[in-house]
């Protein structure tokens, strides 16, 4: 075997259906030993996993959507490459994204649950979230493995893979040189700063909302409508990322109930006797204290719809991809018998023994058995059956995770990780665990099984990124253990301080609304209260009916489930996107979306960045906040301006991109 200078350009059949007896032939050739593992790859996937994880983190229980970190961090090692005056750094940057990536997918399975244990009062140790972070990635890794050769392989050319493809045309286009770097950098220090001056100073409001003039506060006292929008950078760009027609998906689930259920259930109410109704509400799950302002409604009725629908659109997923689970495990099955080809498997196509991968699967399990005695339960027969939960749930939804960011990028963990808990919880009580015991308990089996999927999803983007360059399988799949331990630990320690300093209840607290989520369900259901059955039959009702006319439940679910003013802003920035790819000449649509690409990322990674450094800043007790100015009118009104001057900097810099960029 020799090392040969790479290509930089993917094959013509990258992203089609290959023909019969055709073979696709990565960049980098299977006969050649790239550079790929090294000190230098290794460190800067550490410290991407790092930064990503603290940033990731914030922006999620900010606003309960987790961006992906491949693509900044893919963006971040080109441009270090290319200072460094490196060439030949595909392999190696390759590693940098593999390991760094695990953030994002191990930020999201923590901070959909275990923050739900503050919500409800209770306490989570650093162990227990580090833990339980890792022990899921570990699982999660372990179990995508053997579906790696049907997913990236088998099926290559059927799926689009979004993420995976935007993350190896960036890859690629570092062979070749350019600014991208540069325009990351400069995004992100104008987000960054942009998110700053308002988290620190209050220099202008963080969100706009028609309750800012008299009109819309009697509208909302009168008639419950109300419409907010944060206008934070941060969001911004996610939304960009998202791109106008799942931003509208997601915002058409916050309209229904904002513009529709909201402001209907006062008046339906009103038709029922007073006398009978608030014990009917309360019977039902629902307080009639909380039904006199939109928030309230929102609360009480909104996000048990959103709830239900989420919870549908998963077991759905699980419906359809029941014959992916079988393809799959009939190659795993081939290789542990020991049924080999003739030919030894290509450089390109090695992974980890499945052997390796049985005696991983076994340690894990062990681990977490032990986790869940002495850390959590203490009762050997109820450890027992939430280890069962956990590898059976974890088992059957991973072909599910995967398939999602395959098609559309998107990973539903969280309807997910909401019938784990609705299912966990009602077995744990039929085996005599309830109260407080069997939250906590429920909530860290939720947390183990949500970041297992949730790094399934994330790890196959991974995969098809390496099988489209030509990376060694059995690498990534070695070091995605370090990145998953470093990020779980990361992860743990920004939840503490972010608890701490902000809290997850009460007034200005931190939103983490799938942990509310998951908190709203498993109460009830181990303190004995009532539990609004109906809500979630109607919101799963309404996923079933999006299903049958082939409209993405699972995206409108959220929307319903997600507050109306962190969804309009993804809607802002999908019409920015809009605006960016608006041109005569396809080729430089192509180079302004490219830019705005790179601009968004830059928003979302200084923006999330900056938002850590001021809870780090109020953790330590420095209040720098504009007495008197924050808050007030003005902070009002400039918060407007400062919001259209930075949607106007992202649609002009974007659209000034060159062609070949």
């Amino acid at each position: 075997m020799t090392q040969e200078q790479p290509k930089t350009s993917l094959p013509e059949n990258a992203y089609r259906e290959l023909r019969q007896g055709e073979e696709y032939q990565p960049i980098m050739a299977a006969n050649t030993t790239p550079t790929e593992v090294t000190p230098y790859s290794v460190t800067v996937g550490i410290i991407m996993a790092v930064i990503f994880s603290a940033a990731a983190a914030y922006l999620g229980l900010k606003v309960g959507q987790v961006f992906e970190a491949a693509i900044p961090i893919a963006i971040i090692a080109v441009g270090l490459g290319q200072l460094r005056g490196k060439k030949n750094m595909l392999g190696q940057n390759v590693i940098i994204q593999s390991i760094g990536a695990s953030s994002g997918v191990i930020v999201a399975g923590a901070i959909f649950t275990l923050p739900a244990l503050y919500i409800l009062g209770l306490d989570a140790q650093f162990y227990q979230v580090f833990l339980s972070s890792l022990l899921g990635g570990i699982l999660g890794i372990v179990l995508m493995i053997p579906f790696r050769k049907y997913f990236v392989k088998e099926m290559h050319g059927k799926y689009p893979f979004p993420e995976a493809t935007a993350t190896t045309e960036v890859l690629v286009s570092g062979e070749k040189g350019g600014s991208q770097a540069k325009i990351l950098v400069a995004a992100g220090l104008i987000g960054g700063l942009y998110d700053f001056i308002v988290s620190t100073f209050g220099a202008w409001v963080s969100s706009i909302s028609t309750q800012m003039w008299g009109w819309g506060k009697a509208l909302a006292a009168n008639a419950k409508l109300t419409l907010g929008l944060n206008t934070s950078a941060a969001v911004l760009g996610l939304g960009y990322i998202i791109g106008l027609k799942y931003a509208l998906i997601i915002a058409g689930g916050s309209a229904l109930v904002w513009f529709v259920v909201i402001p209907l259930v006062n008046p339906l109410l009103s038709l029922f006797d007073a006398a009978t109704i608030g014990d009917t509400l309360t019977g039902m799950g629902i307080n009639p204290a909380e039904l006199n302002t939109p928030e309230g409604i929102f609360r009480e009725i909104g996000r048990p719809l959103g709830i239900g629908g989420i919870a549908m659109a998963g077991l759905i997923g699980i419906i359809r991809q029941a014959g992916i689970i079988k393809s799959a495990l009939s190659l795993a099955k081939n290789e542990l018998g020991g049924k080999k080809s003739a030919v030894a498997e290509p450089r390109t196509q090695r992974d980890i023994s499945m052997k390796v991968i049985m005696t991983v699967i076994i340690a894990t399990l062990v681990a977490t058995l032990f986790f869940f005695q002495f850390g959590v339960l203490n009762n050997w027969f109820q450890t027992i059956v939430a280890l069962l939960i956990v590898f059976v749930i974890a088992f059957l939804f991973t072909t599910v995770a995967a398939n999602a960011i395959a098609i559309v990028g998107s990973n539903p963990v969280s309807g997910m990780t909401l019938m784990t808990l609705i299912l966990s919880s009602l077995v744990l009580v039929s085996i005599g665990l309830e109260g407080q015991s069997g939250m906590i308990a429920a909530l860290v089996i939720g947390g183990v099984v949500c970041t297992a999927l949730s790094m399934a999803g994330g790890f196959i983007t991974d995969l098809k990124i390496g099988y489209w360059l030509g990376t060694s399988p059995r690498k990534q799949e070695t070091w995605k253990f370090v990145g998953t331990a470093v990020s779980a630990a990361t992860v743990a320690g920004v939840m503490i301080i972010m608890n701490k300093t902000y809290g997850f209840v009460g007034e200005d607290a931190l939103v983490a609304p799938q942990a509310n989520a998951m908190a709203a369900v498993i109460k009830p259901l181990m303190t004995g209260g009532a539990t609004p059955w109906l809500l979630y039959g109607i919101g799963a009702l309404i996923a079933l009916v999006l299903t049958f006319i082939k409209l993405p439940a699972l995206p409108f679910a959220l929307g319903m489930f997600i507050p109306m003013e962190l969804n309009a802003p993804l809607v802002v920035g999908g019409l920015v996107a809009w605006a960016v790819n608006r041109h005569k000449s396809t080729e430089q649509a192509k180079a302004n979306n490219n830019r705005g690409t790179l601009i968004a990322s830059g928003f979302i990674a200084g923006g999330a960045l900056m938002g850590v450094v001021s809870a780090i800043l109020a953790f330590a007790g420095l209040d720098l906040e504009l007495t008197g100015w924050a808050g007030s009118t003005g902070a009002e009104y400039l918060g407007i301006v400062m919001y259209v001057a930075i949607i106007a900097y992202f649609i002009w810099h974007s659209r000034r991109a060159k062609i070949g960029e």
